[in-house]
């Protein structure tokens, strides 16, 4: 299973209102779960790199 997947299992399984968490910061810019899909959307760089640190992090 690549990242892209592991991080859509967890999303879709998700609360509707932790999906407004920050999950992660990157430089000094919060991330939350619905910024990150949208990032990965639209496989952006920062996606790869929230991709990696998720994974890093356990998360995904």
């Amino acid at each position: 299973m690549d990242l892209k997947e592991k991080f859509y299992k967890v999303y879709n399984n998700l609360p509707l209102n932790l999906r407004d968490e920050v999950i992660i910061v990157i430089g000094e810019e919060p991330v939350t779960w619905k910024v990150a899909r949208l990032e990965i959307d639209q496989n952006t760089k920062l996606a790869q790199t929230i991709l990696e640190k998720l994974d890093a992090l356990h998360i995904i």
